[in-house]
């Protein structure tokens, strides 16, 4: 079996991810083949030494740091197969989004759901979360993009477990059971909360249980992704508004236009942007980028003039893309974002605490409005940005750390927060999964009744709770904000180490081995 890393250097290497979280682990294991998985854990298993399975480290939630042994699934995994006559790729859990695309481009192909993390998100990191991304608004989460995945469960056994081969033997729901999952789930395009019974009762399928688990039911080691044509033709606009209230028009509409992509920019992140070399005129106070992707040049460019002329009395900034170089030079207005927060100075983080809740498509501009009030309310700034075409915004935190109850205003806050999205109709994880950070609300998201299904699920595939304890069902002592990678409370961790972690951070490098950050 593959050793138990204890040094102390990698142990901190492997205590962040992103997110707000920095836990230490007991140790540190990286596999190299689904027998090693069985190895490590009936270790565990025998030492009574929780287990958190983790790919890049790039989830938000907090799903991929804990304190007993952390499994690296990231390095090991790489095998790919693409086989193009079935329009299928089988790869390993480590293979990440652009690797299956890079592949699968030679053949025509493409894995259409793609997460702005696709540069390093893995197979199995994918899996674990439903992730999903700018043109989920067309394309969906990668739920329905997996065949097959390969797992290995707490009891050492490895299996693939297959679409359409139905339910398994482990959860059986009554009538009474499906009544309440038809009734609890929340109405909107996207959802990484939860265990996905109401995927499951639509498909009868036990891989649908889990797409989404966070390692918390079996560890991914394998996935078998259903791929697409790529498409001809792409075309759009950014579009500039002079506050959130003309969403309310304007995004029903251009999700009509069946868009491949619809994304939101806010005031503070637009700032941001800016900042960092983008151009987008002051008079705009949201910029919405909008894609369209259609069989030929003039199909693409003849839905772009539809979009322009649908919104035309909304809008107070209009630049449009013919083809798809055009596009790619959007593009780079929303790529700004993520790393202009990052580059924030120490005293003022940008922190994921409440950025991914998602409402229906209706609500989503009451939610943006209602987010910033609350914000402004509490003192504490945001950005906000995201997948507007799904009802789906992240909001990050920008706390200044030097100021007077800063921690109580987060926490304020984000009880505020996840009071509205309730009161919408949302859930609390479009994309990024509910981890530690959001395991507290299912509750009161669910219901009694849906969610002791998920702890009925969660003792049928662990009944020891071996496999990330924490996540998803809350720790008895579950606090949202406990194990902060920042303020005084933070878990000691050598300084250089600290830094070349706030480096990653800050240039997504997610890819680096943490082998690497432990060196001397």
């Amino acid at each position: 079996m593959p050793a138990l890393l204890t040094d102390s250097r990698l142990l901190a290497a492997y205590s962040e991810g992103a997110g707000i979280y920095r836990i230490i682990p007991r140790a540190v294991a990286i596999p190299s083949s689904p027998a090693d998985v069985v190895a490590v854990l009936k270790r565990a298993a025998a030492e009574r030494l929780p287990v958190t399975p983790r790919g890049a480290g790039s989830g938000m939630a907090g799903g991929n740091v804990g304190r007993g042994i952390v499994m690296d699934m990231s390095r090991g995994f790489t095998d790919i197969d693409i086989r193009p006559e079935r329009r299928i790729a089988r790869v390993g859990a480590s293979v990440t989004w652009a690797q299956v695309n890079e592949a699968a481009r030679a053949h025509g192909l493409r894995l259409p759901p793609d997460p702005s993390s696709g540069a390093f998100a893995t197979s199995g990191g994918m899996v674990s979360t439903n992730a999903a991304g700018p043109r989920s608004v067309q394309h969906g989460s990668v739920r329905p993009w997996i065949e097959a995945v390969e797992v290995v469960g707490v009891d050492g056994e490895i299996r693939w477990i297959k679409r359409g081969a139905g339910s398994g033997d482990r959860v059986a729901l009554t009538n009474d059971d499906r009544v309440a999952v038809t009734g609890s789930f929340p109405r909107t395009r996207k959802n990484s909360s939860g265990y996905a019974l109401d995927a499951f009762v639509a498909s009868g399928d036990e891989v649908d249980l889990f797409i989404g688990a966070e390692g918390t039911l079996g560890i991914v080691t394998a996935v078998e992704w259903r791929l697409a044509p790529r498409p001809a033709e792409s075309a759009g606009a950014a579009l500039g508004f002079a506050g959130p209230d003309a969403l309310a028009e304007a995004l029903p509409f251009l999700a009509g236009l069946r868009p491949a992509a619809i994304e939101l920019m806010d005031p503070s992140l637009i700032q941001f942007v800016n900042q960092a070399g983008g151009a987008v005129p002051e008079s705009v106070a949201m910029l919405v980028l909008v894609e369209f992707e259609r069989p030929t040049a003039a199909a693409a460019q003849g839905v772009v003039g539809d979009a322009v002329r649908g919104v035309k009395h909304l809008v107070v900034h209009v630049d449009t893309a013919v083809d798809r170089a055009g596009m790619e030079q959007l593009w780079t207005i929303r790529h700004h974002a993520s790393p202009a927060l990052s580059r924030l100075p120490e005293r003022q983080r940008s922190l994921q605490i409440i950025e991914d809740g998602c409402v229906p498509l209706a609500q989503l501009p009451d939610y943006v409005i209602g987010v910033r009030s609350l914000a402004a309310d509490y003192r504490i700034p945001v950005a906000v940005f995201g997948h507007a075409g799904d009802g789906h915004v992240h909001v990050n935190v920008l706390p200044d750390l030097g100021s007077d109850g800063w921690r109580q205003r987060l926490h304020d806050l984000y009880d505020a927060t996840s009071r509205l999205q309730h009161r919408l109709g949302g859930t609390p994880s479009g994309e990024h999964g509910d981890g530690r950070l959001r395991a507290g609300l299912l509750h009161s998201f669910f219901g009694t009744a849906v969610f002791d299904l998920f702890r009925r699920v969660r003792q049928a595939y662990d009944p020891d709770s071996l496999l990330n304890p924490g996540v998803i069902l809350p720790a008895a002592d579950w606090d949202p904000l406990a194990d902060m990678k920042v303020g005084p409370d933070a878990a000691r961790i050598p300084g250089d180490i600290a830094g070349r972690l706030r480096d990653l951070e800050r240039h997504a490098s997610w890819s680096t081995p943490r082998q690497v950050l432990a060196q001397p």
